[in-house]
């Protein structure tokens, strides 16, 4: 059995895969700084901690080449997925067999160790995303993809914290080894054979190609536009992401309503979604997609404006409804553009060029949040999101100058 050669087997595969990377982000962003507090672990050293693990992911395209360069001569995308999951359950395994004394000693270079293990896991998946889906495939593969994440995500995040209640914390390690060890599983059906498109993008010699079409890729009007996209366009819903929990405590919210809308709602509206944008952008197109749906959460997050300067205090139960709409909205965005910018990769630079592309979509969820809290602390939650909407608005022109069909990487030339 071949899970690859199959539509059905793709998203399964993917699915699954995207699952183990979305496993390890919920845990060390939302499940691990809360155990941590109850130990006695001084806050600033837990956000020092949780800052230096998620780095990895905002270095990965630092890295990314080696995995580009070295599957052409070396084992292959699956060698380095797989690589990637063992280490990454072997890093977590020795957690399990320690008290707690010995345990700190080894528990911050374990930790980092597996982070960059699952960063460099993400960029081969995503590579073989590149190499192995078919064009006209890629939004419903992105929507499974975007499914698989945050059920990772939502189940050793917050799931993670509810379980622990009732298999202890070393309980929830085992399983999460376990997760990331059992799409490996679905990997070892998958046969990944190289194909002549593969081979010949590496005929000059592979340092020198590697090169000579690494420069052309950065010189590139569609890279150039993408990556201004991907660094603007999500400022209204990452802007607004970034302080939606603290925005519903100020409004009323328990901890308890607005842990469980994150849990239910907030992931439920972005799985469905992910689901139906990606299937959307195979049938109407990347560009046209992905610019709708920006314009849905344009008007979405101005709605979310109107609401918080017309009331006072600001109604809860539509409050929350606005949000979820807008969550459906993110999960429509995201998996229409990051089909996009599929079809903007060279794929024999999939690892390298994606990654830019994620990263810069990483560095725009930083900045807009921070902006968000300095925004709201200033002139108030109403005009933060007006000013965020402007600015994902400003954005939607950009696509005005990608190519509106699939491949576009191939049709551009070396560069401009």
């Amino acid at each position: 059995m071949n899970l690859l050669s199959t539509s059905k087997g793709r998203k399964a595969l993917f699915g699954a895969l995207y699952l183990s990377e979305g496993a390890p982000n919920g845990f060390i962003w939302w499940a691990l700084p809360t155990w941590l507090r109850p130990k006695g672990v001084p806050l600033d050293v837990i956000t020092a901690l949780t800052a230096s693990l998620t780095l990895m992911w905002t270095l990965k395209f630092l890295w990314a080449p080696l995995v580009d360069v070295l599957r052409v001569r070396g084992p292959g995308l699956r060698a380095w997925i797989l690589g990637c999951q063992a280490l990454m359950g072997l890093t977590l395994l020795p957690l399990l067999f320690m008290d707690e004394g010995p345990m700190r000693l080894l528990f911050v270079p374990l930790m980092l160790l597996h982070a960059l293990a699952a960063a460099t896991q993400d960029v081969a998946i995503d590579a073989l995303a590149i190499l192995r889906v078919p064009e006209a495939e890629r939004g419903a593969i992105n929507g499974w993809m975007q499914v698989g994440m945050l059920l990772g995500r939502s189940l050793f995040g917050g799931g993670a914290l509810l379980m622990a209640t009732r298999i202890g914390e070393k309980g929830v390690l085992a399983a999460l080894v376990l997760v990331i060890w059992a799409s490996g599983s679905l990997l070892v059906l998958s046969k990944e054979s190289p194909t002549p498109r593969d081979r010949s993008a590496w005929d000059t010699g592979l340092g020198s190609a590697f090169l000579q079409r690494l420069k052309g890729v950065v010189l590139r009007r569609g890279s150039l536009v993408g990556l201004a996209f991907a660094l603007t366009s999500g400022a209204a819903f990452e802007g607004v992401g970034a302080v939606a929990g603290p925005m519903l405590v100020d409004m009323g919210a328990t901890k308890e309503t607005a842990g469980w809308f994150f849990a239910v709602p907030a992931v439920g509206a972005m799985l469905g979604g992910a689901l139906v944008g990606g299937a959307l952008s195979d049938r109407w197109g990347r560009r046209r997609c992905a610019g709708l749906f920006l314009l849905v959460i344009v008007v979405q997050v101005l709605g979310l404006a109107l609401l918080m300067g017309s009331f006072h205090p600001v109604p809860l139960k539509p409050l929350m409804a606005m949000l979820g709409g807008l969550y459906a909205g993110i999960g429509l965005f995201t998996a229409a553009s990051y089909a996009l910018f599929m079809d903007l990769t060279d794929p024999a630079l999939g690892a390298t060029q994606f990654s830019l592309f994620m990263g810069a979509a990483n560095g725009c969820e930083a900045w807009a949040g921070f902006m968000a809290g300095v925004l709201i602390v200033g002139r108030g939650y109403a005009i933060a999101m007006l000013i965020l909407a402007l600015i994902s608005f400003l954005a939607l022109p950009l696509l005005m100058f990608l190519p509106s069909r699939q491949s576009a990487w191939q049709r551009e030339g070396p560069g401009i």
